[in-house]
């Protein structure tokens, strides 16, 4: 699944492609998404101008004067730009027509949302995919006391709080292992139990690693690509422990270990990593 880096990355490459433009049409060859794509979306956005992009957590943004229309990636999608003759391919679901480029959305698992809100429903950050996020990770009120606010009285493990999102937006299940690994934290870890110079350690961990993905254009796992169509080059530039089950940590040489938490794979080195 694209994570935070992923679609800030990507946020980043289509803002320089839209923010200012007329969209010119919009079609729909494909409005079965997790969630149905309004109908007469097109009719309502076409000859409107994009005002500017934003992002909240894992959600895209697209400002217009009179709403906001939210773009979510799913499972394995991606938003990217192409050239105005370029002919559509399977799974090529969404595109954005505008007078010198199309932006098209491929979405093979059909897990991802086009969603219309109009201006008249108050603020973006109340709809209720948004109210309830946690914080930005870049936010300059999150830091260690922040995390150990929210971990006190936890039972659940720390890896798990993390991709609940409700201390911290955009830590999703790669970059937490990376996470956890550079505050040299066992993901296994009650949340309440991390004490508050350790939620220190693991705000600054999040904000590097997450850092590091964005300089790097986020990772090169599976099908992700950028809205220039490129993968990103996180993993072969920082990655320490994710997808590196039984290869030498390399801090100490201690194999990585890789666990199930949640019904999601966690990798983490044994020796590094203390409860």
């Amino acid at each position: 699944m694209p994570e935070l880096p992923e679609v800030e990355t990507t946020r980043r490459g289509i803002d320089a492609v839209i923010s200012g433009q007329t969209l010119r049409d919009l079609v729909l060859r494909e409005s079965r998404m997790r969630w149905p794509i309004a109908e007469g979306l097109t009719a309502l956005l076409s000859g409107r101008r994009v005002l500017g992009t934003g992002r909240r957590g894992k959600y895209l943004l697209l400002h217009f004067e009179h709403g906001v229309l939210i773009v979510h990636l799913g499972m394995s999608g991606s938003l990217r730009r192409v050239p105005l003759d370029e002919a559509p391919r399977k799974h090529d679901h969404v595109d954005w027509v505008f007078d010198h480029a199309i932006l098209r959305l491929h979405d093979p698992r059909r897990f991802g949302a086009v969603l219309w809100h109009p201006a008249q429903a108050g603020p973006i950050e109340a709809h209720p995919l948004l109210i309830g996020l946690g914080i930005e990770p870049f936010d300059e009120r999150f830091n260690g006391q922040w995390l150990h606010d929210h971990f006190r009285g936890r039972r659940v493990a720390v890896k798990q709080a993390l991709l609940a999102g409700h201390a911290v937006v955009g830590v999703g299940n790669i970059y937490a292992s990376e996470c956890l690994f550079r505050a040299g934290i066992d993901p296994r870890l009650a949340a309440g139990r991390v004490s508050r110079p350790r939620c220190e350690r693991l705000a600054q961990a999040i904000r590097a690693t997450l850092t590091d993905a964005l300089e790097s254009g986020g990772s090169t796992l599976r099908d992700y690509v950028n809205a220039t169509g490129e993968p990103g080059a996180y993993f072969a530039i920082h990655a320490a422990v994710y997808e590196r089950a039984g290869q030498p940590c390399r801090l100490c040489d201690t194999p990585i270990r890789r666990i199930i938490q949640g019904q999601r794979a966690t990798y983490f080195c044994p020796r590094c990593q203390k409860r």
